[in-house]
C-alpha cells in the first residue's frame, strides 16, 4: 500500500511525520514553528447605555463609528456584550451606526433592554514573547454614549 493511502499513525509515519500538526511534506520540527497563544482583552466599551433593540434585524451590534473609532473596533469584528442590568452575554460582531448609537440587533436583542448598560470587548490572541508590549484599551463611555476617558492598561505580572 502507498503512503498516500494509509491513514492514522502509519500514514503519517510513511509519510515521514510524526505529528498530525505538522503540515503534509513538513516534519516535527518544523511544526513546532507554530507558538501557543493565550487570549487577552485587546480593547473595551465600558458602560455604554443601549440606545435600541431590533430582534427583526439580521443580527449584530450597531455602534457609533467614532465609538469604535476610539476603541479600535473594526467592522465586522468578532465582540462579547456583556450587559450590567441583568448579566446577559453574548457573541457577535460590528456594525458601524450613528452618533451615539449602541444597538443591539437579532436574536440576541431579546437579552437586552434599551437604556442598559453594556460592556463590549473585544480579545486578541498574544504569544509569550507579544504579551510585554500588550496594553488594552478601555474607553470610559458617559451620558449619551459620550467618550469620558480612554486609556491604555498594560498587562501585569501576578
Amino acid at each position: 500500500m502507498r503512503a498516500e493511502g494509509r491513514g492514522g499513525w502509519e500514514g503519517l509515519q510513511a509519510r515521514g511525520r510524526r505529528s498530525a500538526l505538522a503540515p503534509a511534506g513538513e516534519n516535527v520540527e518544523k511544526a513546532a514553528l507554530f507558538t501557543v497563544q493565550q487570549t487577552f482583552l485587546r480593547t473595551k466599551l465600558h458602560r455604554a447605555t443601549l440606545t435600541a433593540a431590533d430582534p427583526e434585524y439580521e443580527g449584530s451590534v450597531t455602534i457609533d463609528r467614532a465609538l469604535c473609532r476610539a476603541a479600535g473596533l473594526m467592522e465586522f469584528e468578532q465582540v462579547d456584550v456583556l450587559d450590567i442590568a441583568n448579566g446577559a452575554r453574548f457573541t457577535t460582531y460590528v456594525i458601524f451606526g450613528g452618533e451615539g448609537e449602541v444597538q443591539v440587533n437579532g436574536a440576541a436583542a431579546r437579552l437586552v433592554t434599551p437604556g442598559d448598560r453594556v460592556i463590549i470587548i473585544a480579545y486578541c490572541g498574544l504569544s509569550e514573547g507579544e504579551v510585554a508590549a500588550h496594553k488594552a484599551r478601555v474607553v470610559l463611555l458617559g451620558e449619551g454614549n459620550r467618550i469620558q476617558s480612554v486609556a491604555d492598561h498594560p498587562v501585569r505580572e501576578a
